[in-house]
């Protein structure tokens, strides 16, 4: 289990939060998924693990888990939200095929947010940038 798993765990409990094994299991998921994987993937992936697990078991503890500011919830107009463990800036690339999902890193974007706030006196607290393209394994479908 990797040592973010781990210190994860760690702060959870310090919100007074009980570990159960589902608990775990969906928090291993995602942090090792780099997949963004919805609230049915995870549940699918689980599922021979903990028969007696529902889906709103895996949604209700990836709610806490947003609460508790470990999970960002990724929505892309009308399809299934998908679950993000990774909570550093970082930026978004999309299949427009097959709907995959890559984290992408480049230096922040500070200077487009300061002027966003000098242009419109918003107080900005984030950005989401995703860009669209189609995925190596779909472009080599497509040949």
């Amino acid at each position: 289990m990797g040592s973010g798993v781990q210190h994860a765990l760690e702060q959870l409990k310090t919100t007074g939060v009980r570990i159960t094994p589902q608990r775990h299991a969906i928090l291993t998921y995602l942090m090792e998924a780099m997949n963004h994987p919805t609230a049915d993937d995870i549940y699918r992936a689980l599922e021979p693990q903990f028969p007696s697990m529902s889906v709103a078991t895996v949604y209700n503890n990836l709610k806490m888990f947003m609460e508790a500011g470990m999970v960002r919830e990724l929505t892309y107009g009308d399809n299934s939200s998908r679950f993000d463990a990774n909570v550093s800036d970082h930026y978004h690339v999309i299949c427009q095929e097959c709907g995959k999902i890559e984290d992408f890193s480049y230096s922040t974007l500070h200077e487009v947010e300061q002027q966003a706030e000098r242009a419109t006196g918003f107080k900005i607290h984030g950005l989401r940038m995703e860009l669209y393209g189609v995925c190596k394994g779909c472009g080599e479908k497509q040949h």
